[in-house]
């Protein structure tokens, strides 16, 4: 029994990945009762990478994923939820908000009619709040980290917004006003999940179902910087609101991926945030208010003078021989990164998993050493002089850690080697930064 109710269990998971589940078994009266199918689906996120990650080799010979830009997209995935340690999602709060106060009618949540209406109404509302992330500024300032990878495969889909949650849920209001909160956090969840395995490379083309619903194939073009991908193929689960509102473009010339003007740094905090200060800088440049409002409100090519969504005349030209940025870096620095990112990635694990039994006090700790360790390693793989010093303050932070007890190790029995393994970590930094001390003093004599 316990095992037919094990296999069900990875069953409705791995559905959940394509939403496949059926409203019977994913209807619910309270929100409460939800299963949180985002962070269940972490084994299937996991499994899924190594077999891109197989699959890519065996068939070109060549990893799909960089070590710097793996890391970079995941730490992403994992800054984007952090929010969620202290307080539930934006858009089911405001949701759960209009609903008490203001809905029209309530309609039943057992009816197999309720589910797939809101079904259509989530993908609906998240092609506009989409859309409009890349027609407006200060939108687009949270959604282009999504796009700011230069690769194209399933870690890509994790390289998420921190900032965006606090502005989407403003247009899935219409649909509390009519469909139950806990239909909708099932399928707010179901259509996040159902957009992770479209991020790949290795799926060509799916025949009829290309005319219905968003394929790999159909969300590259949304990725390239091309002139025909740009502002395309908005759909989270159905391609047909693109064809219906003239979004809609076929891939056909190579598809060259990333921001119009590449970042390139692996640096997380400025992956999460650069765009901001670049419109506050670009805001400044204008006199007249209406201009600098204009900034924000606008599209991101906007100028004086031009439409309200600019022109690409400025645009560097997509030859299709462009390189991703991938600087080399030593052998001995990428396994580094790779064990402690592995280390940061279980405290994370841990935290969200014992959330309700610690203090505020600790959870806001917690939080400030991921992101200090995940900033530390993307100056490692950015090879900044100034790595040395950072990451020798965030191992003695670590080794505090591990002596108080806030840090465990992969497994029991790696206690003594995670202890020593972390010691030797500030040893090294230390003498790093002591010879970049002397260097530096040696220049000034």
């Amino acid at each position: 029994m316990a095992e037919a109710m094990e296999l069900g269990s990875v069953s409705r998971g791995f559905r959940a990945m394509f939403s496949m589940l059926s409203p019977n078994e994913s209807s619910f009266e309270k929100v409460e009762d939800v299963p949180p199918y985002v962070q269940q689906a972490t084994p299937f996120f996991v499994g899924l990478m190594v077999l891109e990650l197989v699959v890519g080799m065996l068939k070109t010979g060549a990893s799909v994923v960089t070590i710097s830009d793996g890391i970079t997209s995941i730490s992403a995935g994992m800054i984007s939820r952090l929010p969620m340690l202290v307080m539930r999602g934006c858009e089911l709060s405001a949701y759960m908000y209009v609903w008490d106060r203001f809905r029209l009618v309530e309609l039943p949540w057992d009816s197999a009619w309720t589910w797939w209406f809101t079904f259509l109404g989530v993908d609906f509302c998240y092609y506009w709040v989409h859309r409009f992330a890349h027609e407006v500024s200060v939108l687009w300032a949270a959604h282009q980290v999504h796009h700011s990878s230069e690769y194209y495969n399933l870690t890509t889909a994790l390289r998420q917004s921190l900032t965006q949650q606090f502005t989407s849920w403003i247009f899935y209001m219409p649909l509390a006003l009519v469909a139950p909160p806990a239909i909708f956090a099932v399928h707010i969840q179901l259509n996040l999940l159902y957009q992770f395995w479209i991020h790949t490379e290795l799926i060509n083309d799916l025949g009829p179902l290309e005319w219905i619903f968003n394929t790999p194939k159909h969300h590259r073009v949304h990725h390239g910087r091309n002139l025909y991908c740009i502002d395309k193929n908005y759909g989270g689960i159905l391609i047909i609101w693109d064809r219906l509102f003239d979004t809609f473009a076929l891939e056909s010339d190579k598809v060259i991926y990333g921001l119009v003007f590449p970042i390139r740094t692996f640096e997380i905090l400025r992956v999460q945030l650069h765009y901001y200060f670049y419109l506050w800088r670009k805001s400044k440049y204008y006199k007249k208010i209406n201009n600098k409002l204009s900034t924000f409100f606008k599209g991101p090519s906007w100028k004086p003078g031009k439409p309200r969504l600019g022109d690409h005349s400025n645009n560097p030209k997509v030859t299709g021989e462009e390189v991703p940025h991938d600087p080399s870096w030593p052998l001995h620095l990428q396994v580094y990164v790779v064990v402690h990112f592995l280390l940061v990635l279980a405290i994370y694990h841990d935290v969200f998993e014992r959330k309700m039994m610690l203090s505020q006090l600790t959870i806001l700790g917690m939080t400030g050493y991921i992101l200090l360790t995940l900033t530390a390693l993307g100056y490692i793989m950015d090879q900044r002089p100034t790595a040395a010093f950072l990451e020798m303050l965030r191992c003695v932070v670590m080794v505090t850690m591990l002596r108080f007890g806030y840090m465990k190790p992969l497994l029991p029995s790696l206690a003594v080697p995670t202890e020593a393994f972390v010691s030797l970590s500030l040893l090294f930094w230390g003498l790093q930064s002591v010879s970049q001390l002397l260097s530096i003093k040696k220049k000034t004599v």
